[in-house]
């Protein structure tokens, strides 16, 4: 009963004509803040009307970005809650409760491809796995510390221990980002060294410190949620920095 009152409420909200079905009209401050906390990433295109620069291409780049929800809000009054001014994308993420703004009247070029650009660097999720693409909004996060879990792709204990970390995920936003990095990738293999790992050693979890550039890795054992979560509060309380680091000497980057 609960659950059909919401989504009644929701989309009482949300208002989409057959004129503008290509994307969700959010019409009042309610409905923003649902559409925001529906998903781990959305988007919401603040512009003035289907007329705006950059609508065609925000619709455009929403259907080639799937799993990204993308809606449209014309409410001024609304903009200035996200201190928006003018037409502008806006990409939300609960993984650093982070806001990314592309305004429009600055941006050089204006295409679906650039768009889709943006979305794709932007979308840091509670469990990120890393690549070249994901790395630019890891390292652009203002959360510098990322818990790593080292993981080759397609065995049985990637899925488990994925899905373990994904309920954990959520109490360190703000804190930790998650990270997931596949051994099975031979591009990964530098990120391996880096904590004196190979791909026969996994699964192993770690955390990397961005801003004193120290890295730890867990002792060996079974990986579970609480010893995963206990060893974030270590971090956190300050009992790391004691602890010898992981791998060979430090580095810069993963």
């Amino acid at each position: 009963m609960l659950i059909t009152l919401f989504f009644s409420l929701l989309v009482s909200s949300v208002i989409a004509t057959e004129k503008d079905s290509a994307l969700p009209r959010l019409a009042d401050a309610k409905a923003v803040e649902a559409f925001i906390d529906s998903a781990e990433v959305v988007v919401i295109a603040f512009l003035e009307g289907e007329d705006s620069h950059g609508f065609e291409e925000i619709v455009a780049a929403a259907k080639r970005v799937d799993t990204v929800p993308v809606a449209m809000c014309t409410e001024k009054e609304v903009w200035a809650d996200y201190s928006v001014s003018s037409d502008t994308i806006t990409l939300f993420r609960k993984a650093d409760n982070h806001q990314e703004n592309l305004e429009l009247a600055e941006a050089k070029k204006l295409d679906a491809d650039g768009l889709v650009n943006f979305i794709t660097i932007n979308e840091v999720r509670y469990i990120t796995e890393y690549n070249q693409v994901t790395a630019v909004g890891l390292f652009n996060s203002e959360v510098k510390t990322h818990l790593l879990l080292f993981a080759n792709r397609g065995t049985e204990e990637y899925t488990d221990l994925t899905k373990k970390l994904g309920t954990l995920a959520p109490e360190f936003t703000g804190k930790f980002l998650f990270v997931l990095i596949n051994g099975a990738v031979k591009s990964n293999s530098r990120s391996l060294g880096y904590f004196g790992l190979k791909s026969k050693d996994l699964p192993r979890v770690g955390i990397y410190d961005g801003t004193s550039d120290m890295k730890w890795l867990l002792p060996k054992g079974e990986i579970s949620v609480e010893r995963v979560q206990e060893f974030c509060q270590s971090f956190l309380q300050g009992e790391l920095k004691e602890v010898k680091q992981a791998g060979a000497e430090p580095k810069t980057e993963l």
